[in-house]
Parts: C-alpha cells; sequence; structure tokens
C-alpha cells in the first residue's frame, strides 16, 4: 500500500488473477459443452429413422436413376446406354400418351375434389353442427378408410354393362346411353377419374373443414353486419382463410393423380387398349411383363420430376405472407 495516499499499488491492482480467468472460461464453456452434447444426443435419436429412410427411399431412388441409364432386362449383364432411355420416354407416343392421361386425371383428382370439397365444408359449417356434423364428415372420409383395391372392385360391378348404373339409366328411359363405361374408349378415362373424385372427396372436405376451424367466427360476423351473402363470405373470407390447406389439398390430390395405379389395375388395367394407361401402371408393365427395366426406371425418374415441377410452385403459392 502506498503510504503517501493510502492506496494500493498499481502492479496489484492491474494485475490479472489467473485462477479467476480459468473459471470464467470454464463457466462459458459449460453452455457449449451442453449444447453440443444435446445436439449429438437429438441425432442419435433422429438416426434409427434417417437409416430407415436412406435404406427405403434414398437408395432405391438412386437404383432407379443409375438403372435407367442401362439396358436391362433384370437377369443379363446390364448394357450402358446414357441418356437413350429418357430419349425413349420423350419420343415414344405411347410413353407420352401415358403421361398425358396422369395429366388428364388431375382434373378429375385434384381440381373437382377440392373445389366440391371447399362448396360441401362451408355448407357442412352453416349448417350442419353437432352430430348432423359428425355423421357428414364421418360418411365423407369413409372412402379414405376402404381400401382402393376393394373399391376398385366395387366400382367395376356398379360401372359394367349391366351394373347397377346402366340399370338405373334403364329405368327411367335412358337406355340410349347406356354402356360399359370403363370399357368403353370415349368414357374409360372420366369413368378412372370420378372414381378418384368420390375417394378424395371427403380427404379434401376434412382437410378444409379442419382449416375453417382457425378462421376467427368474428370476420364472418362482421360480414354478416355489413350485409354480406354466404357468397360474399365464401369468396372473401373462407378461400383467403384456407390459402395452406387449399394447398396441401391440391399437392396430395395432385400427387395422387399422377401416381395412380391402384384403381387403374384394379378397374381397367390401362384398358381398353391404352386409353387409361397412367406411367404408375405402365412403370410396372415395363418393368415386370416387357422387361425393360431401363425404360421403366426413365419413366419413374421422369414422372418424379415432373411431380417435383408441379407441387414445388404449388407449396411456393400456399406459404402464407412472411412465412
Amino acid at each position: 500500500m502506498n503510504a503517501a495516499d493510502g492506496s494500493m499499488p498499481e502492479t496489484m491492482i492491474d494485475r490479472p488473477d489467473p485462477q479467476t480467468d480459468r473459471q470464467r472460461q470454464s463457466r462459458r464453456a459449460l453452455p457449449s459443452r451442453k449444447a453440443r452434447r444435446e445436439h449429438l444426443l437429438g441425432w442419435l435419436f433422429v438416426l434409427p429413422a434417417l437409416a430407415v429412410y436412406a435404406v427405403f427411399v434414398l437408395l432405391p431412388l438412386a437404383l432407379t436413376v443409375w438403372y435407367s441409364l442401362f439396358r436391362w432386362d433384370g437377369f443379363n449383364v446390364p448394357v450402358w446406354v446414357g441418356l437413350a432411355n429418357y430419349e425413349n420416354v420423350l419420343t415414344d407416343p405411347d410413353l407420352l400418351n401415358t403421361i398425358f392421361n396422369a395429366f388428364r386425371l388431375i382434373f378429375f383428382f385434384s381440381f373437382i375434389p377440392v373445389t366440391l370439397g371447399l362448396v360441401v365444408a362451408s355448407v357442412i359449417r352453416r349448417s350442419a353442427t353437432g352430430s348432423l356434423g359428425n355423421v357428414a364428415r364421418t360418411v365423407l372420409f369413409l372412402p379414405q378408410v376402404i381400401p382402393l383395391v376393394a373399391a376398385g372392385i366395387v366400382w367395376s360391378v356398379v360401372l359394367s354393362l349391366s351394373g347397377i348404373l346402366n340399370q338405373s339409366l334403364t329405368a327411367i328411359g335412358l337406355e340410349g346411353v347406356t354402356r360399359a363405361w370403363l370399357g368403353d374408349f370415349d368414357t374409360a378415362l372420366a369413368a378412372v377419374g370420378l372414381i378418384g373424385t368420390w375417394v378424395l372427396l371427403g380427404l379434401c372436405t376434412v382437410l378444409l373443414l379442419t382449416g375453417m376451424t382457425k378462421i376467427d367466427p368474428a370476420l364472418y360476423e362482421a360480414a354478416r353486419i355489413d350485409g354480406a351473402g354466404a357468397i360474399q363470405e365464401f369468396r372473401a373470407i373462407t378461400v383467403p382463410g384456407l390459402r395452406q390447406e387449399i394447398g396441401v389439398c391440391v399437392t396430395v390430390t395432385v400427387i395422387a393423380a399422377l401416381r395412380s395405379f391402384d384403381i387403374v389395375y384394379v378397374t381397367t388395367g390401362g384398358g381398353p387398349g391404352l386409353a387409361t394407361m397412367v406411367p404408375g401402371l405402365d412403370i410396372y408393365v415395363l418393368a415386370f411383363q416387357a422387361r425393360a427395366v431401363g425404360v421403366a426406371s426413365a419413366l419413374a425418374v421422369v414422372l418424379i420430376i415432373l411431380i417435383l415441377v408441379l407441387i414445388l410452385p404449388i407449396q411456393y403459392l400456399s406459404r402464407e405472407k412472411g412465412a
């Protein structure tokens, strides 16, 4: 201590304490170590799911891309052909027709279910409450519970030449329009599409009904006070409020249309001729019947690219503003 003014010497004040610095550094390092441990623990929990995803999704996808570069019958030594299989897919009229059929099914699998689902959901929200609303939801969602194979068999009977539909038309004097709906070149694809509409309508309706619960009821009350009718409420409140739900419905139904297989395989088998042949079924036929694994793989890769090209813009447009 300085004898003159009673202060501590400058060397004693400014001298750092090594033990204190080590304690401070240790306290600072503890949170970072804990965060690293939690991060590592999180990856350990995710690892089993990632392993399953890699084995059953990523690996088959990589193999599909690899096989698409070869001419291979599944048994003999594959022959490298490069992009020739893709050229075949994009130039063969029959293969292109299967892709066009899938795009035509989008109207039945996506546009009609989503549009009707919006209308039906709005009607149920306004009119059907309590147990009546629950019954309506259950009845509409029932096709999602029924296996598609069973649904396809039932609809094949209904739409056959001697089926219930033709019997009903004959009973009301419209026997002139009866036909084998699934066996006629002009109506087969539309008939398959209407089956898809029946299957997906309930899913879209339930998803949209669930989304309506997040819309503030005060908006509807304010609209009614301003004199808005049901149509004005639907256009100004319901549809904008269901932006994300509509995006989910469109995404699910478009994918269902492009990868359709079950219903087509059970009801028509791609016929008559190639009138209802779709990529999903054609991939199966090429790979397991025609033994053209390379072309089938190339068609599968093209189908994946088409799905991404359609779905990514839908996902972008359906996002909430600012999200």
